[in-house]
């Protein structure tokens, strides 16, 4: 019986693997990687094969979902899939290792660096202080969820921050931060007034883990009229601030409000 690995890749680029998903990745016989649930903007076209000096079979979005080359090649083999940030942030990879261990095969995971905790330490705010986490999509005229919304009103109502990530198309597209804003100030809501809208602060976090991270912070309807920096992006919709969270946000993402 084989093995299969979960490596987390870190964000930017291929430096961020740890030392030793690095020597794991290296010891297995096949490597897969996949890069729809998130991006490295950062990679190498040839990154990770010189680093692991082996091929790395990339998967689509239907490949991974239907687990069927992972795990027949795991079920002979060690094989180590590769997943940006930390690999079981995302709901796919916690269900292909449930199916891995129930077909018999053993699993480990080997953690990587998430933008679900990398955003709030680069701009000051406390860890212990987000709510739930939520996701605006690419909309379309049939498609257009309330949920993200919903989750950043909640989470505001309960004196709690909100990271909301923007979705990424399998070939490499991003949503553009200024049109997740708009989204969220137009969605349908009853709100009480001031809860979401062009006034509400919102930091905006470009390349989170790269050495040319950009953060910016203001009300939405400044922030329309800003660079915000290249993608890939994510927001953060502060609650109520701690003074070293307002002070944090001004000296390291541009608050410059009291």
């Amino acid at each position: 019986m084989g093995e299969l690995l979960f490596i987390g890749l870190g964000l930017h680029d291929e430096r961020g693997i740890s030392l030793r998903g690095l020597e794991e990745a290296r010891s297995c016989d096949t490597v897969f990687a996949e890069f729809y649930t998130s991006a490295l903007p950062g990679l190498a076209p040839d990154g990770f094969r010189r680093l692991l000096d082996k091929e790395i079979r990339v998967l689509t979005r239907e490949e991974v979902e239907s687990g069927e080359k992972i795990l027949d090649a795991a079920a002979r083999q060690r094989v180590a899939l590769l997943v940006v940030g930390d690999p079981m942030a995302a709901t796919t990879h916690v269900d292909l290792r449930l199916r891995a261990a129930a077909a018999g095969i053993s699993t480990r995971v080997i953690p990587g660096t998430s933008v679900l905790t990398a955003a709030a330490g680069a701009v000051g705010l406390q860890s212990h202080k987000f709510g739930r986490t939520t996701t605006i999509p690419f909309l379309t005229a049939s498609f257009h969820p309330t949920s993200p919304a919903e989750v950043v009103v909640a989470n505001l109502r309960a004196g709690l921050h909100t990271l909301v990530l923007l979705d990424v198309r399998e070939e490499g597209g991003f949503l553009d931060p200024k049109a997740a804003l708009r989204d969220l100030i137009a969605t349908p809501l009853r709100l009480e007034a001031g809860e979401l809208g062009p006034g509400t602060l919102v930091v905006v976090l470009s390349h989170v883990g790269s050495p040319g991270a950009r953060f910016v912070t203001g009300r939405i309807r400044d922030l329309l009229d800003r660079d915000l920096g290249p993608p890939p992006h994510c927001l953060i919709v502060p609650g109520p601030l701690h003074f070293l969270e307002k002070e944090a946000l001004a000296a390291f993402a541009g608050l410059q409000e009291g």
